[in-house]
């Protein structure tokens, strides 16, 4: 079997994702099996590069084996300039070829792709719940839905609100950190201790600022702090997860194995956030 052409295209995320949309790419056989995959570059101002870089690794496949899946990952990572280290974008559009090439031979063996990975371990997997909101009241909201439904967790909980990335904070930093607490406070009031709060930082804050807000909304419990600064000071990270009794939780951003090591080596993180469409795939 050999892969005779690639596929890539964007997927349409609707309006309330309208800045969003999933560049995925199909790969063809000459034997009529096909796989899909995804690159983790969904923002529009990312597009492009994502949709080039994908353009440029499947040329480098097209003749291959697609059962030799590890073997084509190495050479997408090790052939080209940039693939050692070179950065989300090439990781994105390895993991749409990987997770694609990991389809093509569930289908070819008629198994799930899990037993080809060395069997299933689990029955079910917990899941929660996906809450935003611009107001206390709509966050409050969410998660009481989120209760209702059956959810035992929520997460992308914004305690900082979620604000456009282009409007600044404009509070004094003991309103900005205090009124988040507040909130964090009000939610735990309106829904108990029986719902887990995964509070989302969006990688606003600085170190310091982190370890304050930590120690201050630690009284309401959440499961974990996720991404409270920008991931890439895997030492400042540390630092806050040494200073917080909060667990802390990162790596949607991060894109190589290396990275994650590092991170573990330090006890950055209690929860690593795998993306499996931008880390190199399956």
């Amino acid at each position: 079997m050999k892969i005779t052409k690639v596929d890539i295209y964007m997927l349409d995320a609707g309006a309330q994702r309208a800045s969003r949309r999933p560049i995925c790419c199909r790969v063809h056989t000459d034997e009529g099996i096909y796989g899909d995959g995804e690159a983790g570059i969904a923002f529009d101002y990312a597009a492009p590069a994502g949709v080039g870089m994908l353009q440029d690794l499947s040329r480098l496949i097209i003749g291959e084996d697609p059962m030799r899946v590890d073997a084509i990952w190495e050479k997408l990572f090790k052939v080209s300039f940039w693939g050692q280290g070179g950065g989300p974008v090439v990781f994105a559009a390895i993991s749409a070829i990987d997770i694609a090439l990991w389809d093509i031979a569930g289908k070819y063996y008629d198994v799930p792709v899990y037993r080809l990975a060395g069997g299933q371990c689990r029955d079910k997997i917990r899941t929660y719940y996906h809450v935003s909101g611009s107001t206390t009241e709509e966050l409050i909201a969410e998660v009481k839905k989120a209760k209702a439904e059956g959810y035992n967790a929520v997460g992308h909980l914004s305690p900082f609100l979620d604000e456009p990335r282009s409007q600044p904070y404009y509070m004094s930093y003991s309103c900005m950190i205090n009124e988040a607490v507040d909130r964090v406070g009000l939610i735990r009031e309106a829904v108990g201790d029986d719902m887990d709060l995964c509070l989302e930082l969006h990688r606003r804050m600085k170190p310091g600022e982190a370890i304050d807000f930590a120690s201050k909304v630690a009284k309401y419990a959440p499961m974990f702090l996720e991404d409270p600064i920008i991931p890439d000071n895997f030492d400042d990270m540390a630092w806050i997860a040494d200073h917080s009794t909060v667990p802390i939780a990162t790596g949607e951003r991060i894109h190589t194995i290396q990275e994650f090591q590092m991170l573990l080596q330090r006890h950055a993180m209690a929860y690593a956030r795998t993306s499996v469409c931008l880390c190199g795939g399956i």
